[in-house]
C-alpha cells in the first residue's frame, strides 16, 4: 500500500496550516508554530508571493489530499466518484474521505492521528462489523460497527490515543461506546461536521480545468 512518506511537519508549514499529522505533537510541542508557519527550504520566508488561480486550486486539493494520507491516484479517483453521485461533488467527496476506515479510527480516538489509525488498521487491530478487516481505505456505510479486537486493547498507541478522546469531540455522526472500544457510523457527515478550512469548490475547479 503506497503511503505519502514527506516529513508531517514540512508538509503542514508547505501548505499554510497545521493538518494534525502527528498527533499530540501537533497540540503540545509543534515545528509549524515554533517557525511561524514558514515555507520549508532555505529560502521559505522570501518564497511568499501572490499564487495564480491555479496555484490556490493547486494548493486546496494538495491541502486535502494530504490531510487524509491519500496518494493522487487514489484522490482523483474519489474525485471521479463523487462527481458521478447525486449529492454536491464537492461534499460527496469529502464524505467519501471521512468514511475511510482509516479516519473512522482516528475520529472514534482509538488513533491520535490518520496516519497513526492506517498503521493499525493495516495491522489487524480491528474488526468492522465482527470481521478483522485491515483495509485502511475501507469504505464505512451507515450501521457499521468498528471495534479494537479483544487483545489489541492493550496496545500502546490505542490506550495513549483512548487517553486523549477527550481533547477533541468524537463528531455527531459517530457513536462512541468508550466501555466497549467500540463506535458506530450513525450516518454520513454532513459539510458542516468536517473540517471548515477545507475549500471543496477549488477542488472541483482544479478537476475540471
Amino acid at each position: 500500500m503506497a503511503n505519502p512518506h514527506a516529513p508531517a511537519c514540512r508538509m503542514c508549514r508547505r501548505e499554510g496550516t497545521k493538518l494534525f499529522l502527528k498527533g499530540q505533537k501537533c497540540l503540545t510541542n509543534c515545528t509549524f508554530d515554533k517557525r511561524n508557519a514558514s515555507l520549508p527550504g532555505q529560502h521559505g520566508q522570501a518564497r511568499r508571493r501572490k499564487a495564480s488561480d491555479y496555484g490556490v486550486q493547486l494548493r486546496a486539493k494538495q491541502r486535502v489530499r494530504r490531510l487524509y494520507g491519500v496518494m493522487e491516484a487514489q484522490f482523483r479517483r474519489y474525485f471521479e466518484h463523487a462527481e458521478r453521485s447525486k449529492e454536491v461533488t464537492g461534499t460527496a467527496l469529502l464524505q467519501l474521505l471521512e468514511t475511510r476506515l482509516d479516519n473512522v479510527v482516528y475520529r472514534l480516538g482509538f488513533a491520535a492521528s490518520r496516519k497513526e489509525g492506517r498503521q493499525l488498521v493495516s495491522h489487524r487491530h480491528f474488526t468492522v462489523n465482527g470481521r478483522p478487516l485491515n483495509i485502511a481505505s475501507a469504505h464505512l456505510r451507515p450501521g457499521d460497527v468498528v471495534a479494537v479486537r479483544g487483545k489489541s486493547r492493550e496496545v500502546l498507541p490505542i490506550m495513549k490515543a483512548q487517553e486523549l478522546v477527550g481533547q477533541r469531540a468524537v463528531p455527531a455522526w459517530l457513536q462512541l461506546d468508550s466501555s466497549a472500544y467500540s463506535g458506530k457510523v450513525l450516518r454520513l457527515p454532513e459539510r458542516a461536521e468536517m473540517d471548515h478550512f477545507i475549500d471543496e469548490q477549488l477542488i472541483v475547479e482544479y478537476y475540471s480545468r
